[in-house]
């Protein structure tokens, strides 16, 4: 897949990388007209957009360190890391942040080249049922796009052509949120239309992907009933759509497995990258690991973030998930040591579990540390369909099925078919939630079940949980830095808006 970029990056120098470099004048000696002949050509289009999906600088590492940050889940390890990740955790970050200032670009590159292989098919003299399929995939990655830039920016432009006029570009306006949402599930509505049921790999857009982003989108937006109906339909062809939760929960983070489970819905699958700016690299499992651990073949950490105390303390010991998503030990020079004891052997670790899900079974390590390794980013799986379900029951009166659902997922949590790692055996805590199902109930478990997924700070935005997680109570304490009314949203890059001053608006 990666090999296909090099083309699509000189088809995209014709057009608009999201809102960056406007100044340059478009460069290439291929345009769409000529290059975009037949299904192949569209075909290394569409491939191209999910190159870009993979970029280091998206939720491999700068875009996916500050929705891990901005969470009340994880805190600042080292704190002699740059300043540009302190600052999201502290609500301090600028206009002029250095990681925004990278993740901006990059996923407006996925918008881009969505755009052109979109914009390119109309030159395919081919029938809808021949070409659409293909399409559709585009148009789910740029909804997927669109969906993490108008939660993480709120109003941006909304652009669906490629763009060759620089100076048109330059002064191109905010779109409403709303009518963003509204592209978001038109986009969606079309992909689920076209696409296949199931995909030869779950790293390619699927019927099922778009249905399952479409039931996120109606939760993020308040529909609750489309998002109910949207999520129960997928459980309901949970058959047809191949899909069903995975037995053992440490499996989702096992290189040799997770290509074989019916869980993922849609995710990244890293397979190693060391080439010249390591751009599809994937970082998170180094920026999360302990600093002089060698219980790892990879080696050790760099120590960046970690979860809070806090985490560990209120985290049910019976609940199988918190074995599996938290490293409480480390090897020093041969000698295990628990985590009261990481910072003496490092003090840029901080005394406290790490996260384990990047870290704990990766494969091979191509770039050293735990980077360019063979780990699969889980971005939509079948457990959070089931808890979309139950939040949106919930909201429209429908305790029966919240129950259902939400039980389903702790089932697994508390490993009660007996099939975990032999270290943690099957849990005596009951699975069955008594009594009524609240929104508090669905978020605390989406809050553990998706721990460390990049999912909570989305939860915390769309819920207006701010106030009370960076609260005296919350599992960071008090956050005196934080300002429901403005850190919700993150500052769109300085340049960007000299750039073109509408985005300042």
């Amino acid at each position: 897949m990666k090999t296909f970029k090099y083309i699509l990056l000189l088809l995209i120098s014709i057009s608009i990388v999201g809102c960056s470099d406007l100044e340059e004048e478009p460069v290439g000696l291929l345009s769409p007209e000529t290059y975009f002949t037949d299904k192949a050509s569209v075909q290394i289009a569409v491939n191209g957009v999910y190159t870009f999906v993979h970029d280091r600088f998206f939720l491999a590492r700068e875009a996916g360190m500050a929705l891990m940050l901005r969470s009340d889940m994880v805190g600042i390890s080292d704190q002699g890391t740059r300043q540009e990740r302190i600052d999201h955790d502290n609500f301090t970050d600028l206009a002029d942040n250095g990681n925004t200032r990278v993740a901006w670009p990059a996923m407006w590159e996925i918008v881009s080249s969505a755009n052109l292989a979109i914009s390119g098919a109309q030159f395919v003299e081919l029938s809808d049922a021949e070409i659409n399929p293909l399409v559709a995939e585009a148009y789910f990655l740029r909804a997927f796009a669109y969906y993490h830039i108008v939660r993480q920016f709120g109003s941006v432009p909304y652009i669906t052509e490629p763009v060759t006029d620089v100076d048109a570009a330059s002064n191109i306006s905010k779109t409403s949120v709303d009518d963003i949402y509204a592209g978001i599930i038109a986009d969606l509505k079309f992909a689920k239309t076209w696409l296949p049921a199931t995909q030869a790999s779950r790293s390619l857009a699927s019927k099922a992907a778009a249905s399952a982003y479409l039931s996120s989108v109606y939760l993020t937006r308040g529909l609750w009933k489309d998002a109910f109906d949207e999520a129960k339909d997928i459980i309901d062809k949970k058959g047809t759509y191949n899909l069903d939760l995975e037995p053992n929960y440490q499996n989702l983070w096992n290189y040799a497995t997770i290509n074989n489970s019916k869980e993922p819905i849609f995710n990244l699958d890293y397979i190693g990258n060391v080439g010249i700016g390591n751009p599809n690299t994937d970082y998170i499992g180094p920026l999360s690991g302990i600093r002089g651990n060698s219980a790892y073949a990879h080696g050790t950490g760099w120590a960046v973030m970690a979860p809070e105390i806090e985490v560990y303390n209120r985290w049910n010991g019976r609940d199988y998930r918190k074995a599996v998503s938290l490293d409480t030990t480390m090897v020093d020079n041969g000698v295990v040591k628990d985590f009261t004891q990481f910072n003496s052997v490092d003090g840029r670790n901080q005394n406290t579990p790490f996260i384990a899900k990047y870290n704990r079974m990766i494969g091979d390590d191509f770039g050293g540390s735990g980077r360019a390794s063979e780990q699969n980013y889980l971005l939509m799986r079948y457990a959070e369909v089931l808890l979309i379900a139950a939040e949106a029951a919930v909201e429209i009166g429908d305790d029966a099925s919240a129950v259902k659902y939400i039980n389903e997922v702790r089932a697994r949590a508390r490993n009660a078919a007996g099939v975990g790692d032999t270290n943690y055996p099957p849990s005596a805590e009951p699975a069955d939630h008594s009594g009524s199902v609240t929104v508090n109930d669905v978020l605390e478990e989406r809050r553990l079940e998706l721990s460390f997924e990049m999912k909570r700070w989305y939860d915390i935005v769309r819920r207006d949980l701010g106030p009370t997680v960076f609260s005296s109570t919350g599992l960071e304490g008090a956050k005196a830095q934080f300002n429901p009314a403005d850190d919700y949203l993150i500052a769109i890059p300085a340049d960007e808006v000299l750039r073109n001053p509408n985005l300042g608006n």
